[in-house]
């Protein structure tokens, strides 16, 4: 009979923080750049459209990452006590996670060009896109092709530049067919 042997828990959850560290980084980072990928609001010089979202019109963009976020901040501390591992793993888990969580809510800026959408401090072409025919009245939901379970795409506003986005991206996804 074999015995199967853990990783050490620390170790595991140095690796672990590690990671978290380096999407919250790379987050923070693509958010920063989002004012000078979209300058302006409105009509844009290439034909595009860009619009601006609010800390709310956030919130409920993203309910369900957030619900995921919470449970992420609570569970590790009962896993933590039953595995040894170091509180100041989770303590620093939770500082991410908060820090990620918060950059969830803050107000984004979002464009559509006819080439791509950016959304999130990312570029998006869209042949990669495509757009259900059910869509929620508060937000604009895409799928990123071959993304799986991650492949939601939510994007936010105010009701009146979401109806002008969703027109226009139903015609670009309508040429890209």
């Amino acid at each position: 009979m074999s015995t199967t042997t853990l990783p050490d828990p620390n170790l595991f959850a140095g690796t672990m923080v590690g990671v978290l560290a380096l999407i919250v980084a790379w987050d923070a980072w693509a958010l920063s750049r989002t004012r000078s990928d979209i300058p302006v609001i409105g009509e844009l010089a290439n034909g595009g459209y860009a619009w601006q979202s609010e800390g709310p019109q956030e919130v409920i963009r993203q309910w369900g990452n957030l619900f995921a976020m919470a449970a992420m901040i609570a569970l590790p501390w009962a896993l933590a006590e039953a595995s040894s591992t170091m509180m100041w793993w989770v303590i620093l888990w939770d500082i991410l996670l908060s820090l990620h969580l918060i950059s969830l809510m803050i107000a984004k800026r979002y464009a559509i060009t006819s080439t791509r959408l950016f959304a999130d401090g990312q570029r998006y072409d869209w042949h990669r896109l495509r757009m259900p025919i059910s869509q929620p009245k508060r937000r604009i939901m895409l799928q990123r092709k071959g993304w799986s379970i991650f492949a939601p795409l939510p994007l936010g506003g105010n009701p009146d530049m979401l109806t002008i986005a969703r027109s226009r991206i139903r015609a670009i996804l309508d040429e890209e067919e």
